[in-house]
């Protein structure tokens, strides 16, 4: 941080760690050349020489201030400003004098050791300036917040004297008391006027002390007054910290006390809250970053007991004053006090845990911090014709704001509170979190369909704060599986943790953009304890949306005049995929019933989704409900499992090969011949269709004369399934072989000879591979056979060639000694 002894700027600084907009004053410095810095210098002595102010002169100055970071102002040039700005004969134009403020300001505070005698003599020269008289001719708001940054810089100075610094402190003191209602208008001046006012706290003199403090803390509920912000509020903090830093390095033990006494334990009717718990923060920061040195243990316990009870006072008032932000709107003051809290518990760095603390910045990060809610419910009347209309550009200012950019630091504040606090105040918050999870998946549903494709900007912003959101939950979930899922805890607990930490991942899961090593964990941790329970992994997938919600889509009067469709519902196909992923990891512990009532219909569903990823992952769930088994309802399961078959292999093929894809199809299918009892009607059903299908993708293909020339590769769709046709030989049961084997040939047998040949020589190896002694002597035989039909029978007319070969298939007639000695020989 700045200390109080160095020559930093200090309106600069607070500036820079407050996040504050362009100034009314002096902020852009672009600097000038040594030559143009040397030739100002020049024309302001030829002013004075001349007794002459012209326009160049003024564009001197000007050339001075722009340079002010490389720029420094010796003594005899301060002279060279004094006796100008004291010379009776020049006439100064108004717009100069701000500048030859700020040139002195800048000789005192890059000065080591500015003269004692020249400081009182630039102290009468203000006096005179800032007298009712003068003043009134030349007031602007650019003079007021000079003046009162270099009277402050002046009572800082340690070689001025005693008597200068107490005019300077009774000048800032009487343009504060009369000039405050120039902030109000102007707020640009704001960092000029405190950091003056940090000087004047930190002067040896503490004479007009807990005034100046006064103002610090009232201005902001003055009328004309400025409105306070979050941005005044961090210059505050940050003010406050610099002030007892250089208090404490001057052994100021009486103004730190006194410090103590007016802004932490008196409560005055015209303090302003947010403006008291900022100095609190302040206070918290300059102790917790060690830059108070010199002060006994008992005071700095006393400050820090003084400032986090002054915090949580504000804290608990403003819960009880909100009724628990049980709303959704909230006036400014509250609003302005909730993000001060919450911005100053990220600033202040350690505090000890309190309730009011906890819960204060759980609403501060669901409401203010993340105000997606109140952006919805603006779409959403704004649809309606309200007035309430949300501008692109006051999303983009929240992106930009202080507050949102602060939302880590307050995010691992609040996460570290929550082990320490107690179980109710645990209880309220995650209620509160969870809830909140559930309503910006519904809320960004309706907001999601309404603006895709019209205002795509307005959308993108928004996510972007529902993004930071999403991390929010689950940096928080973390900390809440990693406490509570352990032995202290009942198991009953545990599961509803997890079950409510699971329904929440998936509502927000479309804004997870990132890869989470604690959304990983997290995860892994809930399901583990969800896997125990068949309560839990019931309760959890009776949370899928109901097959209704999800082609219908959300009840909102102004979707019913577009058109819905359910595959192009980004948000709920992000959820959906997530409970397609988690449940197969439970999949034992879920009653067949309840698979069959809520899983099938959705997994089905979403088996025609075009997305490929979400395609997937139905197979995947059909594929691990046929592979699971639980011994309390194996009957009802199984006789479950062989209805689900038919539908699933009519909806995959029906969809192929434009949307089913075809590793997930291949894997439902061998799960099927793998786990269904042997000689199941289904896994017959299944080889049927698949082979009909194959039938007519040959057929579609017929004319493409290099399609069998390349087995591997991206193969065409008719090759994928024979492929599969092929793989499932060494997988269906002994039952179902002949069936397969004389389906297989049938349709062997009618396709081109390129065709015959690669399937032949995949037959071959597929065989000779095999160490299968069961099945292995039956697979010889028909491959002998089949070799036969298809060398031997190559002419006629391909009606007669597939009576033919249909009635070759069924006698399978012995094949001639040669053929069998080659096909022995390649087997």
């Amino acid at each position: 941080m700045a200390k109080a002894g160095s020559t930093l700027f200090l309106e600069d600084w607070l500036r820079s760690v407050s996040g504050y907009g362009n100034s009314f004053s002096f902020r852009n410095y672009s600097a000038s050349s040594a030559r143009a810095i040397i030739q100002a210098w020049a024309e302001l002595r030829d002013s004075l020489q001349h007794q002459s102010f012209q326009t160049h002169h003024l564009q001197s100055l000007k050339t001075l201030v722009n340079s002010q970071t490389s720029l420094h102002v010796a003594e005899p040039q301060a002279k060279l400003l004094l006796s100008i700005l004291s010379s009776p004969n020049l006439c100064l134009p108004h717009e100069s004098y701000t500048l030859f403020l700020r040139l002195l300001y800048i000789w005192v505070r890059k000065s080591a050791r500015p003269s004692s005698v020249l400081i009182d003599s630039a102290v009468e020269v203000l006096s005179d300036l800032f007298s009712s008289t003068q003043y009134e001719s030349k007031k602007s708001p650019r003079l007021f917040s000079e003046g009162v940054l270099l009277l402050g810089s002046f009572s800082f100075a340690p070689s001025a004297s005693e008597s200068s610094k107490a005019v300077c402190l009774e000048l800032l003191c009487r343009l504060l008391g009369e000039e405050y209602q120039v902030l109000g208008s102007f707020s640009g001046l704001i960092p000029e006027v405190l950091a003056g006012i940090g000087y004047a706290l930190s002067s040896s003199k503490s004479v007009h002390f807990v005034t100046i403090l006064d103002f610090v803390l009232s201005i902001w509920g003055k009328e004309s007054g400025p409105q306070g912000t979050v941005s005044h509020g961090l210059m505050v903090l940050h003010l406050m910290e610099w002030v007892l830093s250089g208090l404490s390095n001057f052994r100021s033990v009486e103004k730190i006390n006194t410090l103590c006494r007016e802004a932490l334990e008196t409560s005055k009717p015209n303090y302003v809250p947010f403006a008291v718990v900022m100095t609190a923060a302040g206070v918290l920061r300059a102790l917790n970053r060690s830059v108070v040195r010199g002060l006994a243990p008992d005071t700095i316990s006393k400050l820090r007991m003084s400032a986090e009870d002054w915090i949580e006072s504000v804290a608990r008032e403003l819960i009880s004053r909100t009724r628990g932000f049980t709303s959704l709107s909230c006036d400014h003051t509250d609003s302005l006090l909730l993000q001060c809290v919450a911005v100053a518990l990220a600033r202040s760095g350690v505090v000890s845990s309190r309730d009011p603390l906890f819960i204060c910045l759980a609403s501060a990060l669901l409401t203010e911090i993340f105000p997606l809610r109140r952006l919805y419910m603006k779409v959403l009347e704004s649809m309606h014709g309200s007035s309430a209309v949300l501008r692109i550009n006051e999303v983009k200012e929240h992106l930009e704001s202080m507050t949102f950019k602060e939302a880590g630091a307050i995010t691992g504040v609040f996460c570290n509170l929550y082990v320490s606090v107690d179980e109710k105040s645990q209880c309220i918050v995650e209620n509160l979190i969870w809830e909140y999870c559930q309503r910006i998946y519904m809320e960004h549903r309706q907001v999601a369909l309404i603006l895709r494709g019209k205002e795509d900007e307005l959308l993108g912003d928004m996510e972007k704060i529902a993004e930071s959101a999403f991390l929010m939950v689950v940096l928080f979930a973390s900390a809440v599986t990693k406490y509570k899922l352990n032995s202290k805890f009942n198991p009953e607990t545990q599961l509803d943790i997890s079950v409510r930490i699971l329904i929440s991942f998936s509502c927000v899961e479309y804004f997870r953009r990132i890869r989470l090593p604690e959304y990983m964990d997290t995860i892994r941790g809930t399901v583990v304890s969800v896997q125990e329970s068949d309560s839990a992994c019931v309760s959890f997938v009776k949370s899928i949306p109901a097959y209704v919600d999800l082609t219908q889509g959300p009840d909102f009067s102004l979707l019913r005049k577009m058109e819905y469709m359910w595959s192009s519902d980004e948000v709920q196909t992000a959820r959906i995929l997530f409970y397609l992923r988690v449940i197969p990891t439970c999949i034992g512990r879920l009653p067949s019933s309840v698979f069959g009532k809520v899983v099938a219909p959705t997994m089905f569903l979403y088996m025609g989704h075009p997305n490929g990823k979400v395609a997937r992952a139905s197979h995947s769930m059909f594929s691990a409900f046929i592979s699971s088994a639980k011994d309390s309802d194996e009957d009802e399961r199984v006789s479950l499992k062989e209805q689900l078959v038919f539908y699933y292999i009519q909806r995959s093929l029906m969809e192929y090969p434009e949307i089913t894809p075809f590793e997930g199809m291949a894997s439902g299918v061998a799960a099927v011949v793998r786990h269904l009892p042997a000689g199941s009607p289904a896994i017959f059903y299944c080889i049927h269709c698949l082979v009909e299908k194959a039938n007519r993708c040959n057929k579609d293909f017929a004319q493409q004369a290099d399609m069998w020339k390349n087995w591997q590769g991206e193969s065409e769709p008719c090759k994928k399934i024979l492929d599969l046709l092929l793989r499932l030989i060494s997988l269906v049961d002994i039952q179902v072989l002949p069936d397969l084997m004389k389906l297989l040939a049938q349709l062997i047998a009618q396709l081109p000879k390129d065709g015959q040949n690669m399937i032949l020589n995949e037959l071959y190896s597929q065989v000779a591979e095999s160490d299968d002694v069961t099945r292995k002597p039956s697979l010889v035989s028909w491959l002998q056979s089949l070799s036969y039909i298809c060398f031997h029978e190559t002419s006629g007319s391909a009606a007669s060639k597939k009576v033919g070969t249909e009635e070759t298939i069924t006698s399978m007639q012995t094949p001639d000694s040669l053929s069998n000695t080659n096909l022995n020989a390649r087997l």
